[in-house]
Order: C-alpha cells, then structure tokens, then sequence
C-alpha cells in the first residue's frame, strides 16, 4: 500500500470529540457515566426553528443551491452582524458553512501559505493549531494563566508578530477559558493588528453566552482600519440549541470570501437545505429564548464555579462567557490513586476520574495548558451535582 498524506496523518484526534464517543460507548454498555466533555447545550432547538425546517422539506426546498448558502440566510446573517455587532458586511460577502469547525477550516485553508504564523493563546480550542498545521502553517502560542485570568496583554500580542506572521486566531469568549474580552482590550488589539497588517480570525460562536451584564463586541465593530482584516466565523450551534443542524457562516472581506466560494465550491458545496431553513428562523427570531438560556447557564456555572472553589488544592477563575470551567489542578499530580498509579499530568487525571468514578472531563493538555482540565456546564443542575460530588471524591482520594 503506498503512504499517505503526512500533512493527514500528523492530525491529533480531537480529544473532546474522543472523550465524549468513549463517554457514549460506556453508558451504552450501561455505565453509570457523567460525563462534562463535550461543549453542547442540553436545550432542545426551539419549537419555531424546528417548524421552519420542516416547511421547507413539505415545500420541497430541497435542491442544490448556490455553493455559498441560500439567499434568505446570507441576509439574514448581514443583517444580524448590523443589527446585533454593529458590523456593515453585505450578503455577497457571507459564505454559510457546515458548521463554525467548517467555517474556520475554510479562513486557515484560504489564507496559509508553508510557513506562515497564526498567533494563537493558549489555552485554546482543540482544532485551532492542528488545522493551522493541516494547511502548512506553523502556531505561535501565548500563553496564560489562571493568575492572569486566561487573558494575554496586548504587549505578548506584539512580541509573537513575526514578518511571518499572517494571523492572529481571537476566540471571544472562549473555549476553554470563559474569559472575555472587552472593547478596550479589544482596540489595543486592534492597532497592533493594523500595525503589522495581520488578519484577525475572530470566533464568535460564543458572543451571546455572557454574564454579569456583558455584552458582545465583535473587533470588526471597531474603527480604525480592524475591519479589513477581520474574518468573522460564527454560527446557531450554541446560542440556539442547534449543534446536530451544522449551520456556521464567514463573513469578511470580498476577496476572502470570494476565494472562500471557490473553495466550498469544489469541496462542501452546501450545508443540508433544511438546515439553513431552520437557521433562517433562527437568527430572524429574537434573542428572547438564547437569552432565557444564558439564565440557566449562569445558575450553572455560579454553582460549579461555587463547587470547584470548595475543593481544597484547585484554584479556578470565574467565567465570563461561554459555558466552561477550567480549573488548574496540578496540585494533585505527583500523588497517587488508590490503586497505586501516580498521576504524572492532566491525562493520568482523566483517565483516573473516568476508570474510578465514572467522571468524563477533558485534560487540559488537549488545549495546551497540561495544570488544567475543562468541564463544561451545558448540562442539567441534576449531572452537574453528581458529577462535583464524584471529582471532589476522586481528587481528595488521591495520596
């Protein structure tokens, strides 16, 4: 047989994605699992966005489209950055993806050359540096720390630019971290950006799961020469429930989002019609019900925040946005379980938690920060109760 693609085979697997399947398997061989991996709502999609689908199918929308995205929802996205972000992007440059992953895979590929730099904080989303190195570009990490609130400085911004350097990848709020950015911050960002002329790839899947009164800035929004080299990618999977439908969008500059077309073109084509009917509806819809859902995130995540700090040995910053914990918990490692087994690091601690309690939780390692592991909230009062009791149990177990 003749080798493969190297570029393919170098790929790590995503580590939430492979918690949460073994998760699966193991409570469908009938283990008693809580598992706080993957990061997705437990709210059903509202009743309006699934009626909407289902009137396309009955009215048999169910052709081809153009490869970029049915007209209605190219619009409706324009429309929502204007109306919500403050962001003027025409519907001509908005290009609807199978899902935000889709939408990023899609910047990284249309924008890196062999050898290009895309800065990246650490902690950071699982995909982001394996895609960058997929499509020949080499990441450049900042890293933080729970003592600086997972934020870096636009200081450690400057030192990572490179002549080499094409982009900087800004998750806002992010994933692990829950941290936010703010406008100030965000314009200190965005002079170094112009400065050195570096793109942006602004993720904003997150922007409507905020706390403590905050509300979403999107960098395109900000004077001063950012919107031109601003590459938003965002989509309905958190904010409305719809993970399953895979519905994500660019938006940006004409030539990106043009060569972007090209591409989906020849590769995707089109996320599923129905799909795009439902996130149509969705975004047309209001934010009363995400809104309604930031609520219960937040008694979540005050809860977890409240459980995590009562452990003796983890320290934990609280949340900003999005719907994850990330503790550091390397206080624990070098002792052992009572089986015996030294806990040398993140992924010793999860797999631990998942052979003796039945805890599946992801390590740190995974997103760059081995001190840490990520537990996310988007679940019920009921799981997240069993499962702080079960860390507790199994941390404070450890000698």
């Amino acid at each position: 047989m003749k080798s493969l693609s190297s570029s393919v085979l170098a790929l790590a697997p995503s580590m939430t994605v492979a918690i949460d399947t073994r998760a699966k398997e193991l409570q469908a061989a009938g283990q008693d699992i809580v598992a706080l991996g993957v990061g997705e709502p437990d709210f059903d999609t509202p009743e309006h966005i699934k009626d909407a689908a289902i009137a396309s199918l009955r009215e048999g929308k169910t052709k081809y489209t153009a490869p970029t995205g049915i007209p209605e929802l190219k619009k409706a996205v324009s429309d929502k950055l204007l109306r919500e972000n403050g962001v003027k992007i025409p519907a001509d440059q908005v290009v609807i993806t199978s899902g935000v992953k889709h939408a990023v895979a899609n910047v990284l590929q249309t924008l890196l050359n062999p050898g290009d730099e895309v800065v990246i904080p650490a902690p950071y989303w699982v995909t982001y540096p394996e895609l960058v190195k997929l499509y020949g570009g080499t990441p450049v990490f900042i890293p933080t720390s729970v003592d600086t609130g997972y934020k870096f400085t636009p200081e450690a911004l400057e030192a990572a630019i490179t002549p080499r350097t094409k982009a900087l990848i800004l998750c806002n709020p992010s994933n692990p971290t829950g941290m936010v950015y703010g406008k100030a911050e965000l314009e200190a960002f965005a002079k170094i950006l112009v400065k050195h002329d570096v793109y942006v790839l602004s993720d904003e899947i997150y922007e409507h799961i905020l706390y403590d009164g905050r509300k979403p800035v999107s960098i395109a929004s900000l004077g001063g020469g950012i919107a031109d080299l601003t590459l938003i990618v965002n989509g309905v999977s958190k904010a409305y429930a719809m993970t399953g439908w895979r519905v994500g969008y660019f938006a940006g500059p004409a030539p990106i989002a043009k060569a972007i077309g090209a591409l989906q073109s020849q590769a995707t084509h089109h996320p599923a019609n129905v799909s795009q009917y439902g996130a149509v509806a969705a975004l047309n819809g209001g934010l009363e019900l995400v809104q309604k859902m930031g609520q219960e995130f937040n008694r979540r995540r005050e809860f977890v925040i409240e459980s995590l700090r009562a452990i003796p040995g983890i320290k934990v910053a609280m949340p900003e946005g999005a719907f994850y914990a990330l503790p550091e918990v390397s206080s624990f490692y070098g002792k052992k379980t009572p089986k015996g087994k030294v806990i040398g690091g993140s992924l010793d601690l999860c797999e631990y938690l998942l052979a003796d309690e039945l805890l599946a939780v992801v390590p740190g390692a995974a997103f760059g920060d081995d001190r840490c592991i990520r537990l996310s909230y988007a679940t019920s009062m009921d799981v997240l109760g069993k499962a702080l009791e079960r860390l507790r149990r199994g941390l404070l177990a450890l000698v």
